[in-house]
């Protein structure tokens, strides 16, 4: 059956069927439709008289007898057709705008990771003592002109919930752990430790003396403790938004500031499973200078170690200038714990941690303790533990060594203190009286090393020494061992994965519409009466997803428990943050703010939805209909005006909607399905078009009403398949059931077999394929962490034919296919722009049932991919990958946070997501994505526990395919040129797939006005923006600052990102107004009804100013920069 709308998907039927005419609407699309296509493809450039046309089209329809003008309508065709708006779209991007993503300015790094990986043989050699490297040699000269310089970092890395929760962590470990350190570090101004995750010094603070606080202070101001990286956690880097891991900076950053007065200078990442580029871009914005990593593919480790590259620039792949370089180094060996941080040999480094000494409750599994350190031993101790420090100086290029001292919640009893502390200060002294042995060791913190660094190579902090290399790309995927890839927590635990992005989107959301509606008070002197409590709320939300970033949470990694103690918090968040929502909407949308008053105990305006527990999916909330009208107020977060459908539940079928100025608008009317054959009773789904106000609030009004012309029933089909099954049946809208047999489709996993857009003659072959994989039988078997697969993946096998429902009507279309173990839904919006260019997929995953196994989505299409597949980092940037048939094919999986593509000179198809989930492209032309995992053991990395506590899930996408034209004349580059260009560095979507992403990831909050006794006060719409913003420009937050943790302060945190694109995909029919301005906006001018009282450029995280505040404000921001301004509205 064919949909016939901007897009067409086939589904796979019985031919007879379809010449016949069946029971399928046909697929000819309306002459009107046609005529305008045409005219769009002859007239294409001259936006001005395609207006012309379509404005007397329209005026001509409206004058003629028939429909009303913007009424859709059923042409003699039985097809639905949807006239265009009157109102013209325009697409005007400069050309200067069109060369940022051709690339091709400034040097290439000498070490591009895409062209490392396809170098490197993977070989897995024997090494020695250093299992995974090489036999390390020194000659005893090799300092005699420059002593070696050693310092020993003190560390303990404290999981925010892993095996147990956040606050078991802290009663039991953490708390202890720092109130040593406090105690510990004032017996001698020598020692030193490095602490990161600010969520659990936060907590210990708010626990803490005022005497014990002051040192505290003290330490930070000696340099004894130093507090690295400084985010809220130390987060996951592969499935985590770069909304959320710039919040959790500025949350970690703004409270080091409030408290302690310190700004962290370095960059401390030991245990994230595997590394972002968009990280070193994140820190250098922060005005961080340096970083560290460990978890990266053994092999790499090794190469780089070979090759003297563990310590380098990391540079973005677009710069050109060097503006984002931050210095990196990699730890060499498999891990951050003290057997293999001294040196190659983990069966020596072992004997100097000193928690493990005889009578300890940990040993040494190479099986030779340590000793303690006396006179009568101090001098073969120290040799040995120099000969480690020596080989280990080898791998890098300075004299200036770097050795962590530390492992998971270390120093959390006085006895280890002291232990440690003793033992390596005698250590020290010794091997510091011998100035024959070249080298002077200390406790060091880790921005001390750094510098000794700096000082050493000649060169500022931060600045390239010279000879150390330049290297761009990134560390997915992560292997500790063997083939052990960990590709398997891409997916792990996805409900939660996409609840921390409904999570995201409400913060976002909260933040700007709280700004927003404080500054609209302040001004009309009101602020009195806003909620202060709101302020309180939003801290806490901010936590909420900062703690989630952790490495162990947004990962699916932790213990069962864990996760229900993460899925409650975040619960509690997003229940607070509809709250706020709702409470800046009240304020926002009255017509007379003096009648304003906040209750409390009857919010103005009900939820969109709600959630009967953390792990249970979202009620949509139904509107009661009775014989006065209802009022909902829409809420767009996304920074443009958008056209969307909007769906509504209400609890009867004769219903109006009508717009703020009371015109009637025409809406799509359907029962609401609660299985494959069963409607809910008294429940209907409207689905109106509207466009929304940028980052704004409509009003839409609820009548009661006889079915008019502007209510149109879908019609719905149910092809049972021979299954014996009733279908609810409702008198007001006939459902069509057809018992037909297995022969008259041959779907299977077959669903869609092409696609094909409205204005394109070549249809664009396509397939959905669900699989199955399976685990290993030997020792080694997935888990929450790595996946190893049996063997390549199987189609998954129904045990009985599916039920399939097809929907039609004039503003969609969907099929919904229901299979035992998943129901997918395809829907196409016959809609001018965004939503009509795209295809709508839903997956709800039930896989409770299954016994080590994985279910993958694959999608086959006939481009031309040639192993080269596409997948953002952290939403923030796009990284080009390659199928290695040398590796695995767990190696071959990435993360995919937002979206992954594949493209040949012609075409470009986009799978869009609204949750992270591991994705790759395993063949040609092939898109694949692990859509959930139900594994029964654990995977030997810690956890003790498999995948058991599977959820319903439902994963969202959005799949667009856009065709690639000949790049505007300007810029005289054919498409072949620009495939080259894009196989080995950069590539970037489309603003097309920029704005279906933020479709897809920020949909419209539906919030039903409550009902109550007497009259409802006047509402209007809420148009926060005079102007709109350049279409290459992202808000990513204004976030209201902290005056203490619960007061708000007057200024915001204006947080842009000006995104790179690529002009060479097609930008016809985009259905919104796009313009780009290279890189300027006027902020002065673009809040309507405020004023900027002050403006001034800063770090990311706010903590340094960048420039004097300024009396303008026009700012300007390259292409892929985030811009953070401190602001100030009035």
């Amino acid at each position: 059956m064919k949909l016939k709308k901007q897009v067409t998907v086939c589904v796979q039927h019985d031919p007879a069927r379809h010449q016949n005419g069946g029971n399928f609407p046909r697929s000819q699309i309306s002459v009107l439709q046609n005529r305008i296509e045409q005219l769009e493809q002859l007239l294409e450039e001259n936006h001005e008289i395609i207006s012309h046309i379509k404005d007397s089209v329209l005026e001509l329809t409206a004058n003629a007898e028939g429909p009303p003008a913007l009424l859709p309508y059923h042409t003699a065709n039985g097809s639905w057709a949807v006239l265009p708006e009157p109102r013209p779209s325009f697409f005007s991007v400069s050309p200067q705008d069109c060369q940022f993503a051709l690339g091709g300015r400034g040097q290439k790094p000498e070490l591009q990771m895409l062209t490392v990986s396809e170098d490197l043989p993977f070989d897995n050699v024997e090494g020695g003592v250093w299992r995974q490297g090489f036999d390390i040699s020194y000659s005893p000269n090799d300092w005699d002109a420059e002593d070696l310089q050693v310092f020993v970092v003190p560390h303990s890395h404290n999981d925010p919930g892993w095996i147990k929760t956040f606050d078991k962590y802290y009663t039991e470990q953490t708390q202890h752990i720092l109130n040593s350190m406090v105690s510990k570090l004032q017996e001698d101004p020598r020692r030193r430790f490095l602490w990161a995750e600010v969520s659990f010094f936060a907590k210990w603070w708010d626990n803490i003396s005022a005497q014990k606080r002051a040192a505290v202070r003290r330490l930070v101001g000696n340099g004894q403790l130093e507090i690295a990286t400084g985010g809220w956690v130390m987060p996951d880097e592969a499935n985590s938004h770069y909304f959320a891991l710039v919040d959790q900076l500025i949350e970690g950053h703004q409270w080091l500031e409030r408290n302690l007065g310190a700004t962290p200078r370095s960059g401390w990442a030991v245990d994230p499973f595997g590394h972002s580029s968009t990280m070193p871009y994140l820190l250098r914005r922060a005005n961080l200078t340096s970083m560290l990593i460990q978890r990266v593919h053994y092999a790499i480790k090794k190469h780089f170690a070979a090759t003297h590259s563990l310590e380098f620039m990391w540079r973005q792949m677009w710069d050109s200038d060097s503006s984002t370089d931050i210095f990196c180094h990699m730890m060499p060996f498999y891990s951050y714990d003290v057997p293999h941080t001294c040196g190659p040999d983990p069966k020596i480094c072992c004997q100097f941690d000193f928690k493990r000494l005889p009578g300890g409750r940990i040993n040494c599994p190479w099986k030779v303790p340590p000793r303690a350190i006396t006179e009568a031993n101090v001098a073969d101790r120290a040799a040995l533990l120099l000969d480690q420090y020596r080989k280990k100086s080898r791998l890098f290029r300075s004299n200036v060594l770097l050795v962590p001292l530390g492992d998971d919640f270390r120093y959390d009893k006085p006895q280890e203190w002291d232990a440690q502390f003793f033992n390596y200060q005698r250590l020290f002294d010794f091997l510091n009286s011998k100035p024959e042995f070249h080298v002077q060791a200390q406790f060091g913190t880790l921005s001390e090393y750094f510098d000794a660094l700096y000082k050493r190579t000649g060169v500022e902090p931060g600045a390239r020494p010279p000879g150390f290399p330049v290297l761009s790309g990134d560390f997915f995927s992560y292997a500790d061992r063997e083939d052990h890839y960990w590709t398997g927590y891409y997916t792990s635990r996805p409900f939660y994965k996409s609840l921390d992005r409904v999570l995201e989107a409400h913060l976002r959301g909260a933040e700007i519409l709280y700004s927003l509606a404080t500054a609209h008070a302040r001004r009309s002197g009101l602020a009195g009466q806003y909620p202060q409590s709101d302020f309180a709320l939003l801290t806490e939300a901010r936590r909420t997803l900062g703690l989630f970033q952790h490495h162990d949470a947004i990962t699916g990694t932790a213990k069962e428990a864990v996760v229900v103690d993460y899925g409650v918090r975040l619960l509690r968040s997003l229940v607070s943050l509809k709250q706020v929502i709702i409470n800046a909407a009240h304020y926002l949308m009255l017509g007379d703010k003096e009648t304003y008053s906040f209750d409390p105990g009857t919010p103005f305006l009900q939820t969109d939805d709600s959630r009967a527990s953390h792990d249970a999916l979202p009620e949509r909330t139904v509107i009661q209909l009775d014989s006065s009208p209802r009022f909902v107020v829409v809420f767009n977060p996304l920074e443009q005006e958008r056209l969307s459908v909007v769906s509504l539940l209400v609890s009867s079928p004769r219903v109006r909607v009508l717009s703020e100025e009371g015109q009637p608008l025409s809406v799509q009317i359907s029962v609401h399905w609660s299985s494959a054959t069963d409607v809910v009773p008294d429940v209907y789904q409207v689905s109106v078009p509207i466009r929304l106000p940028a980052l704004g609030l409509a009003v839409l009004q609820l009548q009661p009403d006889l079915d008019g012309p502007y209510t149109l029933q879908s019609s719905v089909h149910v092809y049972l398949n021979g299954v014996k099954l009733s279908v609810s049946r409702q008198t007001a809208f006939p459902v069509r059931v057809v018992d037909s047999g297995p022969s008259d489709f041959a779907i299977s996993n077959r669903y869609m077999q092409s696609i094909r857009r409205a204005d394109d003659d070549q249809e664009q072959q396509m397939e959905l394929k669900v699989l199955v994989y399976g685990t290993r039988t030997s020792k080694d078997k997935s888990g929450a962490y790595l996946f190893l697969p049996d063997s390549e993946a199987k189609p998954y096998v129904p045990k009985k034919p599916p039920v399939l429902r097809v929907t039609e009507g004039p503003f969609f279309s969907e099929v919904a296919v229901y299979y035992e173990h998943f129901h997918q839904v395809i829907r196409l919006y016959n809609l001018p722009g965004v939503e009509g260019l795209s295809l709508d997929m839903s997956f709800q995953v039930d896989i409770r049932d299954y016994v080590n196994k994985e279910l993958a989505l694959r999608i086959h299409t006939d481009i031309d991919s040639q192993g080269t597949f596409f997948t953002d980092l952290n939403g923030f940037q796009v990284q080009p990958r390659q199928y290695l048939k040398k590796l695995p094919l767990q190696a071959n999986f990435y993360p995919m946070p937002v979206m992954a593509y594949i493209q040949d000179p012609q075409r470009r198809l986009t799978l869009h997501t609204a949750q992270a989930l591991g994705v790759s492209s395993l063949g040609n032309g092939q898109l694949e994505v692990i859509l959930d995992r139900r594994l029964m053991q654990d995977d030997n990395r810690g956890l003790g526990q498999g995948l058991k506590d599977n959820k319903i899930t439902c994963n969202r996408f959005r799949l667009l395919l856009e065709r690639r034209t000949a790049v505007s004349h300007e810029l005289k580059v054919s498409p072949d040129k620009v495939h080259q260009e894009q196989e080995h560095s950069t590539s970037y979507p489309s603003l097309l797939s920029h704005m279906t992403s933020m479709f897809l990831n920020t949909p419209p909050l539906v919030l039903p006005v409550a009902k109550r006794q007497g009259a409802s006060p006047a509402l209007r719409s809420f148009r926060p923006l005079a102007s709109p913003l350049p279409c290459d420009f992202h808000l990513l937050n204004l976030r209201t600052l902290p005056a203490e943790d619960t007061l708000p302060a007057a200024d915001a945190a204006l947080i842009l990102h000006r995104k790179g694109f690529d002009c060479g995909l097609e930008a016809k029919n985009l259905g919104f107004n796009c313009t780009t301005s290279q890189g300027k906006l006027a902020l002065g001018s673009l809040f309507r009804g405020l004023d900027v009282t002050f403006l001034q450029p800063t770090s990311l995280t706010l903590l340094y100013p960048l420039a004097s505040p300024s009396n303008g404000s026009d700012i300007s921001l390259e292409p892929m920069e985030i811009g953070t301004f401190r602001l100030r509205l009035g």
